[in-house]
Formats: structure tokens, C-alpha cells, sequence
């Protein structure tokens, strides 16, 4: 998938500071910007929380179409596909994006993973209005952060990871607000979950099957699956093969290995069960989507 700078370098060119490390950063988000995500949604190697401000956004997640108004924070998961349908000319928030090994490492992780999935878990979608005062400190905080990534204080980097694990933390504390209402799930399902997610983030090009998932979590394929299922209406398998094919698409958009080399990268047992398998996913062979 793109890391964070890669993807920042196809939409716009150049970075966007001369000490950018290309980890995390904060962005204003408008209409255009909203539209060039499209471009990379699905093969972006990092979470994004995302804040309306003002207009809307409607964007098409899991099949379903949603419209996001001011004080909605809707978040982005690495091989997720999100794509922007519409969006009103005057529509504005703010973007905070962080590279999936910079969250992987952080001592937060714990944090980022609950609050990329807790409007899922609860309101089955990436999304979760928040009420206004919530939604206003959360903007002050990314403006706050904001003007760090473009300072040159001495301890700029250090500054930002602070400025993040209070930005998930308060996040957490918003959402909590407002999906305390909808929550009916038990908190160990929930913790199932979340902890299911953070291991598929870190091993799917390696494990494609449902035990290996089941048996780090010290509990049966069955019930996980149940789990799954119950809190997102999609099986673990759909989790799976959707990162599998938004790391297939890339790898064959942006790299010279042959469909062999790919087949090894994803662990599949040869290229004939890979090419059945992107067939099946995108009614076309590997072959054929590269050479369109």
C-alpha cells in the first residue's frame, strides 16, 4: 500500500514542509481535496480521522451511502475503501492522517485502534456525529497541531506524538459521548474485535485463514466469526480478502514484480490461485488489470 508520504507525493506533488518525516501530519480538507483522495482510497498505508466543519460530504462505505454533516468525525482504515461520492462547494473540515508504522509503534496503539473502530462496533458505519462543543475543542486541537507541523520549535516531532495520543484520547472521550446511547454490545466482544483488527493489520499477507486469527485470541474460529459478523455484518474472510486485493492493486500499479513475485509477497500457493482469487474479486485476470 502508499505510505503516507508516497500518497502526498502523488496528489500534490511536493512534501509539505522541508522536515517533514512523512509519519503524520494535519491537513484543512475541502471539495477538491476530498475528490483527489479517490485517487488512493483503499491502498493508503494509515489511519485518518476526518472533521466536517461545514457543507456536507457523502461518501460510499461497505456498499451504503452516507452523508456526513458538520460535527461528523468519520475515520479511515488502511485497506479500507471509502470513496467520495459528492460533497457542496463550501464543504471544509480537517484531516489528521498518521502512517500505519508510526501507529503500529506508538504506545497509543491500544487507543488508535479503539477510536478508528468504536463508531463501527456501535453505529455499524466509519462515522459518528458528535456533539458541537465536542466537535469545536477536537478542531481547536487539530489546528493545534497544525500550526506545530509547520513551526520550527525545537521539539517539534516529539511535540506532535504528544499532540496526537491527546488528539485519540480525546477523540475517544467524544465518541463515547455519543454512542453511549447505541451501545449494546458487551465490552469483551468489543475488545474481540478491536483485537482481531490490530492483528490483521500487522498479518494478512501471511494468514489468510480464520484459525491462525483465532488461536492469537485464544478462542475458536467459530465464535470469532460470530463476532465479527455480529458487530460489522461482514465475515473475517471479507476483512481478509479486502486487504489482499487492495495490496494485489497496488503492487500491480506500482511495482515491477511479475504476478510470481506477487503471488510469494501475498503467501498464495501459486499464481494460479492468485489470479483465481483476484479474478473472483475483480472480474478481471492480474494480468489484464496491468496492462490497462
Amino acid at each position: 500500500m502508499y505510505t503516507l508520504a508516497e500518497t502526498w507525493k502523488m496528489l500534490y506533488g511536493i512534501n509539505p514542509t522541508e522536515d517533514w518525516d512523512g509519519l503524520f501530519m494535519c491537513i484543512e480538507m475541502d471539495a477538491e481535496r476530498a475528490y483527489l483522495t479517490n485517487t488512493t482510497q483503499g491502498m493508503m498505508s494509515c489511519y485518518t480521522f476526518n472533521l466536517i466543519t461545514k457543507g456536507w460530504i457523502t461518501i460510499l462505505y461497505n456498499g451504503q451511502e452516507l452523508t456526513l454533516l458538520p460535527n461528523t468525525l468519520y475515520t479511515y482504515t488502511p485497506g479500507q475503501a471509502i470513496t467520495v461520492l459528492s460533497a457542496s462547494q463550501d464543504m471544509h473540515g480537517y484531516c489528521l492522517l498518521a502512517e500505519e508504522s508510526l501507529t503500529l509503534e506508538t504506545s497509543t496503539f491500544r487507543n488508535i485502534i479503539r477510536a478508528v473502530y468504536l463508531p463501527i462496533t456501535t453505529l455499524n458505519e466509519p462515522a459518528v456525529l458528535l456533539s458541537h462543543d465536542d466537535a469545536s475543542h477536537l478542531k481547536e486541537l487539530m489546528l493545534l497541531i497544525i500550526d506545530y507541523f509547520h513551526s520550527t520549535h525545537l521539539y517539534k516531532q516529539e511535540s506532535l506524538r504528544l499532540l496526537y495520543s491527546l488528539f485519540l484520547l480525546d477523540t475517544l472521550h467524544a465518541q463515547e459521548k455519543a454512542v453511549a446511547c447505541h451501545r449494546q454490545l458487551p465490552k469483551r466482544t468489543e475488545e474481540i474485535f478491536l483485537s482481531f483488527m490490530r492483528l490483521l493489520s500487522q498479518h494478512f499477507t501471511e494468514h489468510h485463514d480464520i484459525p491462525f486469527y483465532a488461536s492469537s485470541l485464544n478462542i475458536t474460529p467459530t465464535y470469532l466469526s460470530r463476532i465479527v459478523r455480529e458487530i460489522t455484518g461482514r465475515t473475517v474472510i471479507d476483512y481478509i480478502n479486502q486487504l489482499l486485493i487492495m495490496e494485489a492493486i497496488f503492487l500491480l500499479r506500482t511495482s515491477s514484480l511479475n504476478i510470481a513475485q506477487i503471488t510469494e509477497r501475498l503467501h498464495f500457493a501459486d499464481p494460479a490461485t492468485f489470479s483465481k482469487f483476484f479474478s473472483r474479486m475483480k472480474g478481471i485476470s492480474p494480468k489484464k488489470y496491468r496492462e490497462r
